[in-house]
């Protein structure tokens, strides 16, 4: 699992995506989706109309790793069993990988 800050490129993206969230839960058409990740362009920055969200199989290339300590394993430990909790609740998200202008 990537941690905040991480700076990634996509499969067939060309922009840089900075990792801003983990396990997002989106509403898509009446059913949750759950996402590994949201990013947003980098260096742009967070735009509400622009939030990608993905899946660690959607990251081609790690450029940067966010920051990691203590604080940061435990909630890898804790969010896979969270993630494990809700399979049965939510459905993995496809990736909305294309930016609107």
């Amino acid at each position: 699992m990537q941690s905040l800050g991480t700076i990634v490129y996509l499969k067939d993206g060309r922009a840089r995506v900075m990792i801003i969230n983990r396990g997002p839960i989106i509403e898509k058409e009446g059913i949750s989706c759950l996402y590994d990740f949201a990013g947003c362009v980098y260096p742009i920055g967070m735009n509400p109309e622009q939030v990608l969200y993905f899946n660690e199989e959607n990251i081609d290339k790690v450029l940067f790793e966010g920051y990691r300590d203590e604080d940061e394993q435990r909630f890898e430990e804790l969010y896979v069993k969270s993630v494990e909790d809700l399979s049965e609740s939510v459905m993995k998200g496809l990736p909305n990988l294309n930016l609107k202008s």
